[in-house]
């Protein structure tokens, strides 16, 4: 049996009304959602878990307000490291900042972004696979095709993951799935503290994924789970989870803040190599 991460009411409600299939049956209160059909629902698998894939989650965010996600696209570059494990994660995070750059139509930092793919691709011996991706992004920003580069980038997560299942490294395939949760947590929380309502920090309500990644974490061997980034990523996962469980009545403004706050501290140390 897969797990997934069911979604608030609400954000099923703003999905249906866009036009995305979802299956959900609310029965009030916190209680949420009581049914919920994984095969109907515009996410994708991490590992065992059902997400939502970053561009629907955005969909959701500028249905409830008009974030400027000018505001939210960072120019930094990624570190130089040979250390595979940061690495991987450093993969997530640029992935993920890819889609924020798509979402504010920012050509430039898409295709500095699609660069940066394959730096990190050819580091970690995977740019065969990934140069066809990264060329397409490449392309698609010429022409502000911006459909077409967030498939791009989905399709270059996933392949690298799957090289690296094919590798027999499941623990660096999730750090590359780690790194992209903190980077879209991060700029989730960000938007919605800029535009703050009940219903959009909904979002932030994944203490089942949280949960997962913790027992991931767990489950990797030790030079990994002991690895200076992923332990600090454990510590942080852990206070995250605790915020969101203590959200009874849902998540207040600076209980969002917090959750930024873990994110950022964990994102800076991924781009602390030493």
């Amino acid at each position: 049996m897969r797990a997934f991460v069911p979604l608030p009411p609400v954000i099923c409600a703003l999905l249906l009304a866009a036009g995305l299939p979802a299956s959900a049956t609310a029965q009030g209160g916190k209680a949420g959602v009581q049914e919920f059909d994984p095969r109907a629902f515009p996410g994708q698998m991490v590992d065992d878990v059902i997400v939502p894939v970053p561009s629907e989650v955005f969909t959701v965010l500028d249905k409830l307000g008009s974030p400027n996600w000018h505001q939210e696209v960072r120019k930094e570059k990624p570190p130089k490291t040979g250390d595979r494990t940061r690495l991987s994660l450093l993969f997530g995070v640029t992935v993920a900042e890819g889609f924020v750059a798509v979402q504010a139509e920012d050509k430039e930092s898409v295709k500095d972004i699609g660069r940066d793919v394959i730096d990190l691709a050819t580091a970690l011996g995977l740019i065969k696979s990934v140069r066809p991706h990264a060329q397409a992004i490449l392309d698609a920003a010429d022409k502000g095709d911006w459909a077409s580069i967030r498939k791009e980038f989905d399709k270059t997560q996933k392949t690298v993951r799957d090289a690296m299942d094919q590798m027999k490294d499941a623990d660096l395939s999730q750090c590359v799935s780690l790194g992209g949760w903190l980077r879209g947590t991060a700029s989730v929380t960000s938007v919605v503290t800029k535009n703050f309502s009940a219903d959009s920090a909904e979002l932030l309500n994944q203490p089942m994924l949280v949960e997962h990644f913790l027992a991931r974490i767990e489950r990797m061997g030790r030079d990994r789970r002991e690895h200076d980034a992923v332990a600090d990523i454990a510590k942080g996962l852990k206070t995250i989870l605790a915020r969101m469980e203590g959200a009874v009545d849902g998540f207040t403004r600076d209980a969002v803040r917090d959750i930024g706050k873990v994110c950022e501290s964990l994102l800076a140390e991924i781009r602390n190599v030493k």
